[in-house]
């Protein structure tokens, strides 16, 4: 039997890291939160996880800027973006980078499952 995918949720809102958080595990995922791109990146987790979630709009370093780091760098992990301020440039430039999903907060719980169903199918070792 394989081992769960390791799931890393990024976002400054305590609450809805805990909130997402508690979805995953109870979909039977392993799930890292971490409050800022900066603190993940700085994490022995970064190299095993299989897909991100993270905000869009965080103090310090962006979603964005984070994914566009790890792509620099040479790892190609999922994407999924959430954000409080949905705005179609920022959707369509996610997107046009690579990322798998973007939500508008606050997301159903099955559009946030059925981004990261795609992520799984899309994910090929992560790094």
């Amino acid at each position: 039997m394989s081992a769960p995918p390791v799931i890393s949720v990024i976002d400054d809102d305590a609450a809805v890291r805990a909130a997402t958080r508690n979805l995953l595990i109870a979909r039977g995922y392993v799930v890292h939160a971490f409050a800022s791109g900066e603190d993940f990146l700085l994490s022995p987790e970064l190299r095993d996880i299989s897909c991100v979630i993270a905000d869009i709009q965080m103090p310090g370093m962006s979603g964005l800027d984070l994914m566009a780091h790890m792509r620099g760098n040479g790892n190609h992990t999922p994407f999924i973006f959430m954000t409080a301020f949905p705005d179609d440039r920022v959707r369509a430039r996610a997107l046009k980078e690579g990322a798998i999903g973007f939500l508008a907060k606050p997301f159903a719980p099955l559009a946030l499952l059925s981004c990261l169903d795609q992520a799984m199918k899309s994910e090929g070792g992560g790094t």
